[in-house]
């Protein structure tokens, strides 16, 4: 079951998942509002990706500022048309323990992991409802789910994410809008390379190997859009093992070390390129 293309407003498009996404969305012949606070790197990832001039236009967000969001809002509507998805990729993520991590990193993860992907919904939202039709897709993570020592404040923003995200679900389903979270594992983009050199984050590498932004992009359009999961877990047993780990605390803490330390292995090999 394939989508017909349509409006989609999408975050966090200057590197990463939301930039790969933003390109993947173009060449299908979706018109795509991208959107980064980064306006340098999100121009550069145009230039350099190809992105149709007549399918793509670029604005500066910073996910927190809900005056910025609903100028872009706007912006979409008259440039491109009322969205038919919003896609919320932007994040934040700074290992550490929470003994020594900087204090702003607490405010950081929280507004833009969480309380950004809220101001974004409350502002696009609205239309939504009145049109009676939508998608609202959220980009969390698989540390919103089980609980991640070493990145604590990450693993807390993504689990405020996952609960507000199907809550709403639940509370716009019945209003013609849809909403999915897509949870996945660790990813090769420069958040995990930012991470690699951290102890702290080692259990970030503890999975058989980091996903790809195209493993994204394939739940996104083969299972995401044409099926509109409230939750799409990625991939499906690490998912599971992650839901078993954040129901069962006692359990983690028994294998924890043993975690901790394939990590530890797996990301020396991913640091050393052998990935």
């Amino acid at each position: 079951m394939s989508v017909d293309p349509q409006v989609i407003l999408l975050t966090g498009c200057a590197s990463g998942i939301g930039q790969h996404l933003a390109g993947a969305f173009a060449q299908r012949g979706w018109l795509v509002m991208a959107t980064d606070v980064a306006m340098g790197r999100l121009e550069e990832a145009c230039r350099t990706g190809g992105w149709p001039s007549d399918r793509v236009v670029t604005r500066a967000l910073d996910v927190r500022d809900r005056a910025a969001w609903a100028e872009v809002l706007a912006a979409t509507e008259d440039l491109l048309g009322p969205p038919d998805v919003l896609l919320h990729v932007a994040g934040y993520l700074s290992p550490g323990y929470i003994a020594e991590c900087d204090p702003m990193d607490i405010d950081r993860h929280l507004s833009i992991n969480a309380a950004g992907v809220m101001q974004g919904t409350r502002v696009v939202l609205p239309g939504m409802i009145e049109r009676e039709r939508g998608h609202i897709v959220v980009v969390g993570s698989l540390a919103g789910i089980a609980p991640v020592p070493g990145i604590a404040l990450y693993s807390a923003s993504k689990f405020a994410v996952r609960g507000f995200t199907l809550a709403l679900a639940e509370e716009v389903r019945p209003r013609g809008v849809a909403v999915s979270l897509i949870s996945p594992d660790a990813v090769e983009t420069p958040m995990l390379d930012l991470q690699v050199h951290r102890e702290e984050a080692a259990m970030t590498f503890s999975g058989a190997r980091p996903l790809r932004v195209e493993d994204i992009e394939r739940a996104v359009f083969d299972t995401v859009l044409p099926h509109r999961p409230v939750e799409l877990t990625l991939p499906g047993h690490r998912g599971w093992l992650a839901r078993v780990g954040g129901a069962v605390p006692g359990l983690s803490r028994g294998i924890g070390p043993l975690v901790r330390a394939v990590g530890r292995h797996r990301q020396r090999r991913y640091r050393r390129g052998g990935r």
